[in-house]
Order: C-alpha cells, then sequence, then structure tokens
C-alpha cells in the first residue's frame, strides 16, 4: 500500500514538474486552470492516502496483535483499494498532463509511463480489489452472512485432524 501511494505521489511531483517547464500557448502549463484542477485532485487524493496511511500505522502501534486483528482488517482492505484507486487516478491524470510524452519509455514522461504500466500488475499483488471489499464488509458486518472462501471449509478440517 505505502509502495502504491508513493507511486501516485510521484506522478503528482512529475506532472508539477513537467507543467512548470511546457509551455502551451505562449504561457506555462501550470498556469492553465484545467492543469491546476488537475493538480490538485491529484494532491488531495495523495494527501488522503498519506493521512489514513499514517493512521493506520500509529493504530498498529498502540494495538496488540490480537485487537490489529480483531479491528484493522477492514481497514487495512479499504486503504489497499483506495491507494490503489487513486495511484490509477493520478497515473490517468499525469498521463494527460504529459500528453504523448507520457507513452514513450524514455524522456520527460519516463516515470508515469512506467507507473501506468506497472500498476495493474502492482495492485493485483496485494489481493484484488473485489477480494479487498468483501473481506471489509465481512469485517464491518455489512452483510449477514459474508461469501465463504472455500479453503476455509479445508482449513477447518486440517485444524480438526491436527487436534486428534
Amino acid at each position: 500500500t505505502v509502495q502504491v501511494a508513493r507511486m501516485a505521489r510521484t506522478c503528482l511531483e512529475e506532472a508539477i514538474t513537467y507543467s512548470r517547464k511546457r509551455k502551451t500557448f505562449n504561457k506555462k502549463l501550470i498556469e492553465h486552470q484545467v492543469i491546476q484542477h488537475k493538480i490538485g485532485e491529484m494532491a488531495r487524493m495523495c494527501e488522503a492516502v498519506h493521512a489514513w496511511i499514517e493512521f493506520l500505522t500509529f493504530q498498529l502501534l498502540i494495538m496488540n496483535k490480537e485487537e490489529q486483528n480483531q479491528k484493522l482488517g477492514g481497514h487495512i482492505a479499504l486503504l489497499k483499494v483506495h491507494a490503489t484507486k487513486v495511484c490509477a487516478f493520478c497515473a490517468s491524470e499525469a498521463t494527460q498532463v504529459f500528453g504523448g510524452a507520457a507513452y514513450t519509455r524514455t524522456g520527460q514522461g519516463t516515470k508515469v509511463e512506467r507507473v501506468y504500466r506497472e500498476l495493474r500488475n502492482i495492485s493485483i499483488g496485494g489481493g484484488s480489489e473485489e477480494i479487498m471489499l468483501n473481506l471489509a464488509a465481512a469485517q464491518f458486518k455489512f452483510v449477514d452472512s459474508p461469501t465463504l472462501d472455500v479453503r476455509d471449509k479445508r482449513i477447518a478440517d486440517l485444524e480438526e485432524e491436527v487436534k486428534r
């Protein structure tokens, strides 16, 4: 999650740097209102993810393991989903700011291109969004009976076998 948040922030920083250098219609790109809105929205979302990470980190420091397991699983799952969506948004918006330069593997848009290309692989590796949302819904008791994982029965059977 922290890696994905850092990738989103990289897109933001790269978009700011590029838009301060690039000129269109006789003024810097950053001076165009639409670019300011894109960068402002990216910054708002990056700051929210950062604050959420800090909040959960603090909770992890003050809670014991049992309390962490009972209370934080759903929050961490939602944070993972949110961070991934923020990174996807920032990569998309930075690509818009860079224009064609964001599609090359060399040059000014190389970092944005790499984030855009690698995001799906990284986000799935941490657990797909649907699985994270399912975990959060179960933890917060949003549903009467959460969707059971087929492995749960097998795990219960193995635990029973170990007890014998």
